[in-house]
């Protein structure tokens, strides 16, 4: 973390509020270590690198303070107003979409991630003072399953996401994440998926334009006995690859749109996704989804798991207590952000407002 940032709270602000001001008084650029500290093993995104480049520069430009206030990385005061006309005349200026959308998304995580230097712990992605990682109990994932969480740059780094107890339970190389928009790493996740070969890779994705397949009707068939081998030896291509988009349902039919085309022109042919017959995740308490048959990401992947494991070619690889190492984590998240939210004088119940994580 840097040492040149500090964080306080706003003295104006009530007990109620979670805004909060960093102010970064010295060098803005992120390092390496920052940077993966975060929860991904991919170097620092050059678009990102750019973005903050160029804050710096306005920065000493405009004599102006870069003051972050709030949640989510958001610019305020004097050096917002100024930012945003440049970030602006920059996003007009792009030639096409494909390099807008980058723009976009490494603006929003540079933000982020400068925004919640000193405010955040870099392991769950909560306020340092409701950090939750000593309650969290990490499980290793059987071998033969990875996980891709392909995040919206707007969930990166908040604090009620449950994509991140995937990584956080079973590590970084057997839930990877992957930021929609961010050049690297797509190409980092398409090159793995690309190896396992297009008959290990699935989206759990409810396609309304495609027959929908269960997790017994994609799964039941498969065979593994002779591709068994240690965990040490196992490479990308023995992997059953599963990508849970993770963002709010208005951003995931760009999201799958993306996915779908990558994969269309890869392999010539549709995205497989599966349906999951997921109950009410216990996030429902605190963040209501559209609708009950939608689900938070840690819950659809804890949906998976469980139905895997109902299936005779999988019930030998403990998938059912790795689900349930992931339900204990969500409880544990869910607790955090439920004390956070009494002692703050908030209510612990929300109205139906925010279409959040989408499977």
């Amino acid at each position: 973390m840097s040492t040149t940032t500090t964080a306080t709270m706003h003295s104006s602000v009530s007990p109620s509020s979670e805004s909060h001001k960093v102010s970064s008084s010295g060098e803005a650029a992120i390092s390496v270590e920052e940077w993966q500290g975060w929860g991904t093993t991919s170097p620092i995104p050059s678009m990102v690198t750019q973005v903050v480049d160029d804050l710096k520069l306005l920065q000493k430009d405009s004599d102006a303070d870069m003051i972050f206030g709030g949640n989510h990385g958001k610019l305020s005061g004097d050096f917002k107003v100024q930012e945003d006309k440049k970030h602006r005349a920059t996003y007009q200026s792009l030639g096409d979409s494909e390099t807008k959308l980058q723009f976009f998304s490494a603006r929003q995580i540079a933000c982020r991630v400068l925004g919640s230097r000193g405010y955040l712990c870099q392991k769950c992605w909560l306020p340092s003072e409701d950090c939750m990682c000593s309650k969290l109990i990490s499980c290793p994932l059987w071998h033969r399953v990875r996980f891709w969480l392909y995040m919206h740059p707007k969930d990166f780094l908040r604090q009620n996401n449950t994509g991140k107890l995937l990584w956080q339970v079973f590590g970084i190389q057997a839930a990877t994440l992957c930021l929609y928009g961010i050049a690297e790493h797509e190409e980092m996740m398409w090159d793995a998926l690309k190896l396992a070969g297009k008959d290990k890779v699935w989206c759990l994705y409810p396609n309304k334009n495609a027959p929908a397949k269960s997790v017994k009707d994609s799964m039941a068939k498969l065979s593994f006995s002779h591709v068994e081998c240690p965990p040490e030896t196992t490479d990308g291509g023995h992997s059953l690859n599963f990508i849970l988009i993770d963002g709010t349902w208005s951003n995931s039919g760009a999201m799958f749109s993306r996915l779908k085309d990558r994969y269309e022109l890869m392999w010539g042919d549709e995205l497989p996704c599966i349906t999951l017959n997921t109950g009410a995740s216990l996030m429902h308490k605190l963040r209501p989804q559209p609708s009950w048959d939608r689900t938070c990401t840690a819950a659809a992947a804890i949906g998976l798991l469980d139905e895997l494991h109902d299936l005779p070619n999988f019930v030998s690889y403990g998938l059912d207590k790795q689900a349930k190492a992931i339900e204990d984590a969500v409880e544990v998240l869910l607790e955090a952000l439920t004390a956070r939210r009494l002692r703050m004088g908030r209510s612990i119940t929300r109205k139906q407002r925010h279409n959040r994580d989408i499977l």
